[in-house]
């Protein structure tokens, strides 16, 4: 087959796949038939696919081989509601392609990726039938949602069955204009703080009969505004601190509220541990005298891949197919690579442009994905073949 038809027919199969899987209403923690459909794919290229379900979370792992070193690309298919579907341009569950543009809910985060992938393995395949290694997909589910019984589940499984990821590619949209310019090599952990702050309540005409809590929480969200947690390093910034919630009161004018409630996350570097943070927290609670209590939850903690196998040969396919050198970066939010690093697995995310992603009209270029999915492929050359 010439390049030419080649790409072409890349493209037609890209399309075709994320236009499937946008059509299927997976909304957290549903799946619709998302993983079912891949699993048939790739059983058909030799992979053993085997369905996960841990409570009302499904997830998929498949695998082809059995020798190390073990390539995974992870996923999710999950995506998040689409809000009111009459404010989208082009309704969020038709995966409408329009001018090389494919719209939906999913196409940028991430069912354009999972695409990409499956087309990458099927041209691989194509082409080295007899690679060394095992390839292996592993996808969830819950993702979008408490991300309790997806990805972290599936690992500990494998765990259980001693199976070790070597090196894994999650298709989180990376990219910031174009694809392939951005890649993860790690995340800043994430912790959240529940804290409640009592008072007494009472009539507002009546104060010395009641207890405010609101001015010192005021007081204790700027004391915390204002600290400088850590000062990052080489790789990682600065840890943040962020308040996203504050509620206190019945909703009427004349009632001393009797608690506040707020509720606060950061998203931190190494050079901090949810110890620390926790504790000088709570010292600022102790210092300005609060009648306080807290509720911590931990969502991850930071990761990094060095620069070696995995990091090489992915900056070295971006270069190989786009001819731009890739950003290395720990900036955003959190994934499922969480899960995945601690195992000792190399780790890397890399997708498409994630400027749409979680908004109404979520949108992705064909040609990206068409270009991600050739990035794909190169990196499974580069380790594999």
């Amino acid at each position: 087959m010439k390049k030419n038809d080649q790409t072409d027919a890349r493209r037609d199969r890209v399309a075709e796949l994320t236009v499937e899987l946008i059509r299927r209403r997976s909304v957290t923690p549903a799946d619709d038939g998302c993983q079912s459909m891949i699993a048939n794919l790739l059983a058909r290229q030799g992979f053993e696919p085997q369905t996960l379900p841990f409570d009302e979370v499904t997830n998929l792992w498949a695998r082809r081989g059995t020798e190390p070193p073990l390539f995974a690309f992870a996923g999710h298919t999950d995506v998040v509601p689409a809000g009111t579907e009459s404010r989208w341009a082009v309704p969020p569950f038709d995966g409408a392609v329009i001018d090389g543009t494919v719209h939906g809910r999913g196409a940028a985060d991430m069912k354009g990726s999972l695409a990409a992938m499956i087309a990458a393995v099927e041209s691989f395949l194509a082409h080295h039938a007899t690679h060394r290694g095992s390839i292996a997909f592993l996808l969830t589910s819950d993702e979008e949602g408490p991300a309790v019984n997806g990805t972290a589940r599936v690992i500990r499984h494998l765990v259980e069955q001693d199976t070790c990821i070597d090196y894994c590619v999650v298709g989180e949209p990376t990219s910031a204009r174009r694809a392939g310019d951005t890649i993860k090599v790690g995340r800043r952990g994430s912790l959240t703080a529940a804290i409640r702050i009592e008072g007494r309540q009472g009539h507002v005409a009546y104060p010395q009969l009641a207890d405010n809590p609101v001015p010192g929480a005021a007081r204790l969200i700027d004391a915390l505004d204002v600290i400088t947690w850590d000062e990052g390093n080489a790789d990682f910034p600065p840890t943040s601190f962020q308040v996203s919630n504050v509620h206190a009161g019945t909703g009427a004018g004349n009632v001393i509220p009797g608690h506040v409630d707020i509720l606060c996350n950061f998203r931190f570097s190494p050079e901090s541990t949810p110890e620390s943070l926790k504790a000088r927290v709570e010292a600022c609670c102790r210092d300005l005298a609060l009648d306080y209590h807290i509720e911590w939850t931990l969502f991850g903690l930071p990761f990094q891949t060095p620069v070696g196998t995995l990091v090489e040969a992915v900056a070295g396919a971006i270069r190989d197919v786009t001819g731009i050198d890739t950003e290395r970066s720990t900036t955003g939010g959190t994934s499922d690579g969480r899960f995945i690093a601690p195992t000792g697995a190399q780790v890397v995310e890399l997708g498409p442009l994630n400027e749409t992603i979680h908004r109404v009209d979520e949108h992705v270029s064909l040609e990206d994905l068409v270009t991600l999915s050739r990035i794909y492929e190169r990196i499974l050359e580069r380790i594999l073949a």
